[in-house]
């Protein structure tokens, strides 16, 4: 998000800052549907480490090119005080389109997440690890839950992203498929009849980019910290892994995950899921922690074994339960901005502020 340091109020400049970046910084950086908001983009990595590195540097480079306008940048599922009357649709003509199609849907508050592309080998592996990876989703966005507070208000969720976001068309958890011929046809029937231009107007929680050979993960809240980024894509990559590489198995009922992903959304790492094999509601803790034990030796094969280890410490603090805290001090919203601009480009050391 794109914020003026006085106010700490949104600043739709997205386009003026995208003009003057250097290059470098610019490959990396890219307009949304909102002139506040620009979004910053890795390139591929082997590993976890690597890619959390080069966020890391674009985060600082962005700030550091940023400053001499008069803006600072910081990141999290919502900007705690925005409202509609402050939000500006980007002028480019994707985002037009949108505009057009939606319509004042389009001008809804900013929303920001965290997309995570892990490469596949091939079509068959892509639609298991879609198919698996589908019944982890409401633990990865209890985990990464991390906008408590929506137009100046707190809304009892971990999560206010979910619901402002599902005002979009083509949201949610997809269905399991089965087969990559299955998906191609539910995707491209859409296309056919001139409902959606490309692919990417689909805006499930996860989706297939066979463009890229990559399974993407979109369901999760865009953190304040780097290193939380980083224990989140160590997860979904050894999740991607380990769906790929196993056996196809009876899908989870669909009202079950849509169940356990409002839970998610409501109470964040607080949450109890639905199990039917237990025939209870279950803490997510307790199913993270067996998640990170099934985890384990695919961290070791992607070397993302540190990353991995830092899930517990995420799972303890996460980012809406340390929003809450500092919103109870004097400085309430604004002093959470501050602190959330203050991490924008930490990195390993321990931080400050949002504790």
């Amino acid at each position: 998000m794109l914020l003026d340091p006085l106010t700490w109020m949104l600043a739709s400049r997205s386009e003026e800052v995208l003009e003057a970046l250097d290059p470098g910084i610019a490959a990396h950086t890219a307009a949304e549907t909102h002139g506040s908001v620009v979004e910053l983009a890795t390139s591929p990595h082997a590993t976890v480490a690597e890619a959390a590195a080069e966020l890391a540097r674009l985060r600082g480079v962005l700030a550091e090119q940023i400053e001499p306008m008069g803006l600072a940048a910081a990141v999290a599922g919502t900007h705690p005080l925005a409202s509609w009357e402050d939000t500006e649709v980007s002028p480019g003509a994707r985002y037009q389109f949108l505009y057009a199609s939606l319509r004042e849907l389009a001008r809804r508050e900013p929303t920001f997440a965290l997309h995570v592309h892990v490469a596949v080998p091939d079509e068959c592996a892509a639609v298991r690890a879609l198919d698996g990876v589908r019944e982890e989703l409401p633990t990865l966005l209890a985990l990464s839950a991390n906008s408590p507070f929506w137009q100046g208000r707190d809304t009892g969720l971990a999560s206010a992203r979910i619901p402002v976001f599902q005002a979009f068309p083509r949201t949610g958890t997809p269905r399991a498929f089965g087969t990559y011929e299955a998906y191609v046809e539910a995707v491209d029937v859409l296309i056919r009849c001139d409902a959606i231009p490309e692919p990417t107007f689909l805006w499930w929680d996860a989706r297939l980019q066979p463009r890229l050979g990559t399974i993407e993960i979109r369901i999760m809240d865009a953190q304040t910290r780097v290193r939380d980024t980083a224990a989140l894509v160590a997860l979904v990559q050894c999740l991607v892994r380990r769906e790929a590489l196993s056996e196809r198995r009876e899908p989870l009922a669909p009202e079950v995950i849509e169940e356990n992903r409002f839970l998610a959304t409501r109470d964040g790492m607080d949450a109890t899921f639905v199990d039917p094999v237990a025939g209870r509601r279950v803490p997510v803790k307790d199913q993270l922690r067996e998640t990170l034990r099934t985890c384990r030796p695919h961290a070791e094969a992607l070397g993302c074994w540190r990353e991995l280890a830092s899930v517990s410490d995420l799972a303890v603090s996460p980012g809406a339960l340390r929003q809450r805290a500092v919103a109870a001090r004097a400085d309430g919203l604004r002093g959470v901005l501050r602190a959330m601009h203050g991490e924008f480009v930490s990195w390993l050391a321990e931080p400050a502020a949002l504790v």
